[in-house]
């Protein structure tokens, strides 16, 4: 009797933790700490692998030392998953984000590029292009690179308190997009996933963006409009 209640003991513990660690979608967080944020990866990255069959892990460090980079560090973590898994990497200190897949047919069920892109509207990319093309061919493939929904949100300027909140932000908004690209290539659709949220949230950056045109575009001609007026002045 002793025994058949510790062996069901035992398959109870052993199921339990294997209900943890598949939903730790969330696999690794040493920066946001946020229980809202931990609920919602892991919920959406749980529909995801239900109705896909794809494990999307987001992590989240300081630092990837000791590795000299986040690749590095990415291609050491993944041999720890099963195939297929799509890695989701965000280094704080490092300033990088990455994504690597344990099997290359999983870049099929979405853009990468896209994903990472520094861009998140055409318009962008194309100041991008001006300012960071050493040629012709590399202005062009600036040009093409827009639609991110991670980078965009952590370049914005914020305060200092406001910080983690644009991190969770950018990373479950990109989270959701890989989520969602994955899920629309395989023909299902995601209750849990961002939508409109990131319609919105990138809606808001390229209003920012455009906006701080504007105003330098603005300032300029008051500025040539001034000299203009009191070109006096300047002789």
């Amino acid at each position: 009797m002793n025994f058949s209640r510790g062996l069901a003991a035992l398959i109870f513990i052993v199921l339990f933790q294997n209900i943890l660690v598949a939903d730790e979608y969330l696999y690794k967080d040493e920066v946001i700490h946020n229980k809202k944020f931990t609920q919602d990866i892991n919920k959406l990255g749980s529909e995801l692998y239900a109705k896909t069959g794809v494990s999307l892990r987001l992590v989240c460090i300081k630092e990837s030392k000791p590795f000299k980079n986040i690749l590095e560090y990415e291609k050491n973590l993944i041999k720890e998953f099963k195939k297929p898994t799509i890695l989701l990497t965000f280094s704080e200190l490092d300033k990088k984000v990455d994504i690597l897949v344990n099997d290359t047919s999983l870049y099929k069920y979405f853009d990468r590029e896209q994903v990472l892109s520094p861009a998140a509207s055409i318009v962008q990319a194309f100041a991008i292009a001006i300012t960071s093309s050493s040629s012709f061919d590399n202005f062009m493939a600036h040009l093409k690179n827009y639609g991110g929904t991670i980078l965009p949100l952590i370049g914005l300027k914020t305060k200092k308190y406001e910080i983690l909140g644009m991190y969770s932000a950018a990373l479950y908004n990109g989270y959701s997009d890989i989520s969602e690209q994955v899920a629309k290539s395989k023909g299902v659709s995601l209750e849990n996933a961002a939508g409109n949220t990131n319609k919105n949230l990138l809606l808001m950056i390229k209003l920012v963006f455009y906006g701080t045109i504007l105003f330098a575009i603005i300032q300029y001609t008051r500025r040539v409009m001034y000299r203009r007026t009191h070109n006096n002045e300047f002789k």
